[in-house]
């Protein structure tokens, strides 16, 4: 049997399994929960006051549901146009339109996953702490009253669609660590099942009514563990698998197009307010702190990433400081609902600097991260997640708690786990998902096609007509800090 039909067979086999999921009988289809409990400490980041007390009917909030719904559309802008800039900017020319594509695409294929089963699988009806039941495969019982255990003054279909943004942009992001050189078919059967099986049972098991994690008390405001530690160990995995592109090491990788970059990393910092803020789940003052918490981590990163840079380089770079935005984006992102400015900043400062070396080790080590998905939202997020259990109050939040700096060393304890349950599961699920869809369909494209350029031999198409692809493609892979890779100058 030829690749081209095994995969069509197995595409086949994966609409026909979503529509049974589907007509099946669902059980207990449950839309409200007998009882509202506040989820403030493990889910994403609701607000003390939006939960609604156990007597008390849940009502829609007009204001709380536009400030959500403009959440989703905001971190539905991250990932296209913002990570579909970022990093189309930084791989080589005959690439742009392929990296794209899979920032793009994601938003299709993972919105409807997300309908048929994956919501239900995320946020379900609790199954043993471990994954959500089917109850709500294709958004049955889930309708336009509140559903107070998540959000009560929202409807449950305007937290669905919030949270489906989350799962859009997780798996997008490991595209940065494969770039220019993995198959699209391989690509898109691997994160439906990346995102079915890795990220849905994380969701659940941080975020969701009943989830283990989230019962021992771990804090992730908006996705330390479940976004970005998720993403950044999966993408080790993947470069590993994958292996290194064509003269990674030895020929010169500068990114084709800064401009494209800094405009996807200036979308990413105003989206990361959905992202963020949005987690609060209504329009009160744990969304402005959440708010004000972000933008000052970002900025310190940048300073930090940026001032590191000019003592280790000699030089500023319009990249590095990009770069650092981001990285401070995502050391905030677990902790943004729990702490105060100035240990946002502490936070931000910190995951700029490390962030920044963690970048720099790939060459050391050998592993070919294309656009260092691992040195950013891997270690960026593991510090994030490490520094909510430091930095966290109850003060700031008072559904989630306190860590080691006001007097609680054990939930630093209980972020640790957290932190080493995500890698682990993260780490072996994808090396064997990875390891299944390249036996059946495969990953790596063919080394002409990596020569030719994925915009040419996967989509047939190119970004700049007036430009001579081959001799565009001729001086090997670029990189998030190609600038900084082993070059024969």
């Amino acid at each position: 049997m030829t690749p081209s039909r095994r995969f069509r067979l197995y595409i086949l086999a994966l609409v026909l399994t979503a529509c049974w999921m589907v007509v099946v009988p669902a059980g207990a289809q449950q839309t409200t929960p007998p009882t509202a409990t506040s989820s403030a400490a493990a889910s994403p980041g609701p607000a003390p006051q939006a939960s609604a007390p156990a007597a008390a009917q849940p009502k829609v909030d007009s204001g709380d549901t536009a400030w959500m719904l403009t959440s989703s559309a905001l971190v539905l802008m991250m990932t296209a146009p913002g990570l579909a800039l970022f990093y189309g900017g930084m791989v080589r020319r005959h690439n742009v339109l392929g990296t794209i594509m899979q920032s793009f695409i994601l938003m299709a294929v993972i919105s409807i996953q997300w309908v048929l089963w994956g919501y239900s699988v995320s946020f379900g009806p609790d199954v043993h702490g471990l994954i959500g039941s089917l109850s709500w495969a294709g958004l049955r019982g889930v309708g336009l009253q509140p559903y107070p255990d998540y959000a009560a003054t929202i409807p449950h279909q305007t937290f669905m669609i919030y949270q489906m943004m989350f799962a859009v942009i997780t798996p997008a992001l490991i595209t940065g660590a494969v770039a220019e050189r993995i198959k699209f078919s391989g690509f898109l059967v691997f994160m439906l099942l990346w995102t079915t099986f890795i990220y849905d049972p994380l969701a659940h098991w941080v975020w969701g009514v009943g989830g283990w994690l989230r019962n021992l008390g771990a804090l992730d405001f908006a996705g330390g563990t479940v976004v970005h530690i998720s993403s950044g160990i999966s993408a080790l995995a993947a470069a590993l698998m994958i292996g290194r592109r064509r003269g990674f090491g030895t020929e010169p990788m500068p990114p084709h197009n800064l401009p494209l970059t800094v405009t996807g990393a200036a979308m990413l910092w105003v989206g990361w307010f959905g992202f963020n803020a949005g987690s609060a789940l209504s329009a009160g003052a744990l969304a402005t702190s959440a708010f004000v918490a972000t933008h000052v981590a970002s900025a310190a990163a940048t300073l930090t990433w940026m001032l590191t840079e000019w003592l280790t380089r000699g030089k500023p770079t319009v990249l590095g400081a990009a770069s650092g935005a981001v990285a401070g984006l995502v050391a905030i992102t677990p902790a943004s609902g729990y702490v105060g400015p100035l240990s946002a900043i502490v936070i931000g400062g910190v995951g700029g600097i490390l962030c920044y070396h963690a970048c720099n080790l790939k060459t050391r080590l050998g592993y070919d991260d294309s656009l260092d998905v691992v040195g950013v939202h891997g270690v960026g997020g593991t510090w994030g997640a490490l520094a909510t259990g430091l930095f966290a109050s109850k003060a700031i939040n008072d559904a989630g708690g306190n860590g080691l700096f006001f007097g609680n060393p054990g939930q630093l304890l209980v972020q640790a786990l957290s932190v080493l349950v995500t890698m682990v599961f993260a780490f072996v699920g994808s090396l064997l998902l990875l390891k299944i869809v390249d036996a059946v369909i495969g990953l790596r494209v063919h080394e002409e096609d990596e020569v030719l350029g994925l915009d040419l031999s996967q989509h047939d198409e190119s970004a700049y007509t007036l430009g001579l692809v081959g001799s565009a493609g001729s001086a090997g892979g670029s990189g998030f800090f190609g600038h900084r890779s082993p070059s024969t100058h």
